[in-house]
């Protein structure tokens, strides 16, 4: 049986392994035996990739091979435990005559660095008194960390916080730690700051710093106080990773499944992007149909935006919140002395979009009037203000929209024919969530991530018993009544994750048949949601049409209908 000869590296924390220039392991540490669960008798004289595996073994050839050194590469290594990730570096050996002798390989398990990274912030004692052990480990780790004094001025800086900064340790050693950062936080209450006022580590805070070239970067920080033997703070340290790659991923994948602010991933929203990119590219003028709540403005503006009008005004009209008369004036502006009140001449709404898009909101609840005047503003591009005698020429896109099935209203007279046709060149509708539930949880997803950026909360998601229930939800109100939803549940968490009691009652007592504006069910139906979300809100209209995901405008129409007046 081989004896094993006593070795310097076995009292180094990284496995090291020498193999000759046959590519045979002759020397093996203490902690390469651990790593790896082999001993030394069981691999010297061994080829190095039996030992190693084939990968390990390759770049060992090739170091034999070129000489080069190769350093901080990430590669499988066969254990006992299966294959795991190590760190390596490989240096070329060489005989007193500058002859290549063999390889030197240093190993380090990957779990075993990131274990050591989380203990940095529970074993703040140690820190002082192994810190020249540290300083070593450090610099393999892939989190920036930095320590400061007293004073706030840091004392050390590693490599990684040297990649995410852009800023070197030479630049910044002995600087206050908001010049090098330069975060918002920096002057409040910052991570460290935290830790120093609670006397314990603080986790997984997202922060924005600024990098050396400007550019902004987000990172997760944890922190914690240093102290020295006597328990007394002396400093702090502080560990960050970035997480630009982690946004960037997710804004790909959120790109994937969206245009503009429309997510989704279901086959009817996937038809509807293809349609979108196709429509963006023109200049026709385009009616949206679809239910309240579903998103009709906001592909009013990806169209905008992704089309050849971006660089012009965004200009947009709900018709069914003015009477008439102000809705006319508000379209098409007034000078001063056209009616009482009108002390100065304003332009209207045509003007102020001119070289843009103009978007019609619940254009099915203008009046006879507007409608001749929007007739001739699209057959000849101009118009007068209301007491004027000018003509005003106007280069606009026009998208309107509707809740409404605008057919019946012509069949009925209600609305213009040669309009419907003027307005009706591309038409789109909006399926409603009930009909692609699957987009559901990628929506969720997107609020949830929206109202922790908005809020400053940490929320990190919803439970599966609360997911079932948005999902076995019907939804009347549509991709409004959703993000309500959300934004609701966000006010009642308290631990995190949303959970079904956080949910809206609604949601919770599965009471979605509220009827779609427009579509064929039985108006009883849509009578009794109603009432419901009033009774549920004390009859307080704002709450309700919350509830129903509606505006405030169409619950009051509504009620109105079915005569559901409190008197």
């Amino acid at each position: 049986m081989a004896q094993k000869p006593p070795e310097l590296t076995d009292l180094a924390p990284d496995g090291v392994a020498v193999v000759d220039r046959k590519g045979r392991i002759v020397g093996f540490s203490s902690a390469a035996e651990r790593i790896t669960g082999l001993t030394y008798d069981e691999v010297v004289g061994k080829p190095c990739e039996d030992v190693l595996g084939r990968e390990l073994g390759r770049l060992v050839g090739q170091v034999l091979v070129g000489g080069e050194v190769l350093a901080n590469l990430e590669v499988p290594l066969p254990t006992y435990r299966g294959d795991i990730k190590v760190w390596v570096v490989i240096s070329p050996l060489r005989d007193v005559e500058g002859g290549r002798a063999g390889a030197i390989v240093t190993m380090r398990d990957v779990e075993e660095v990131a274990r050591l990274a989380r203990e940095l912030c529970e074993r703040q004692g140690e820190l002082v008194e192994e810190k020249q052990k540290l300083e070593a480990i450090l610099e393999s780790i892939a989190d920036g960390v930095f320590t400061v004094d007293g004073d706030w001025r840091i004392t050390s800086f590693n490599r990684a916080a040297e990649e995410v900064t852009g800023f070197s340790r030479e630049e910044v050693i002995g600087l206050p730690c908001e010049e090098v950062f330069r975060s918002p936080t920096c002057r409040g209450m910052c991570p460290l700051r935290r830790a120093f006022a609670t006397g314990g580590p603080v986790y997984d805070v997202e922060v924005e710093i600024t990098r050396k070239d400007g550019r902004k970067a987000p990172v997760s920080v944890s922190a914690a106080p240093l102290r020295d033997a006597d328990g007394v703070v002396i400093g702090g340290v502080e560990v960050f990773r970035d997480l630009s790659p982690l946004r960037q991923l997710s804004k790909e994948l959120e790109e994937r499944y969206s245009f503009g602010q429309i997510i989704g991933k279901s086959k009817p929203m996937r038809e509807l992007f293809a349609l979108l990119e196709n429509v963006a590219e023109t200049d026709s003028t385009v009616l949206i149909y679809g239910e309240s709540g579903t998103g009709k403005e906001l592909v009013a503006r990806a169209l905008h935006y992704n089309g050849p009008r971006r660089e012009g005004p965004f200009v947009a009209v709900n018709c069914a919140a003015l009477p008439e008369s102000l809705l006319e004036s508000e379209l098409f502006g007034y000078e001063r002395g056209a009616f009482t009140g009108a002390t100065r001449s304003k332009p209207g709404r045509f003007e102020l979009a001119d070289g843009g898009t103009l978007f019609l909101d619940e254009v099915g609840e203008m009046g006879p009037s507007v409608q001749a005047k929007l007739l001739r503003v699209l057959d000849r591009k101009e118009f007068e203000r209301l007491g004027g005698t000018r003509t005003i020429r106007t280069d606009v896109r026009i998208i309107a929209a509707t809740n409404r099935d605008l057919e019946v209203d012509v069949a009925s007279g209600r609305f213009r024919r040669d309009l419907f046709y003027r307005l009706n060149v591309i038409s789109i509708r909006l399926p409603p969530l009930r009909e692609r539930k699957e987009d559901i949880p990628l929506l969720v997803e997107h609020f949830v991530r929206k109202f922790n950026e908005r809020m400053g909360r940490k929320v990190k998601g919803v439970s599966p018993e609360a997911m079932r229930l948005l999902m076995d939800y019907d939804w009347p109100g549509n991709v409004r009544e959703l993000e309500n939803a959300i934004e609701s549940a966000f006010v009642m968490d308290k631990d995190g994750l949303i959970t079904p009691e956080d949910l809206p009652e609604a949601v919770r007592g599965m009471r979605g048949s509220a009827v779609p504006e427009g579509k064929g069910l039985l108006d009883e139906g849509e009578r009794r949601a109603i009432l419901e979300a009033l009774e549920s809100t004390g009859w307080r209209k704002g709450k309700a049409a919350k509830v129903l995901g509606v505006s405030r405008t169409t619950l009051w129409r509504k009620m109105k209908k079915h005569g559901l007046i409190q008197k």
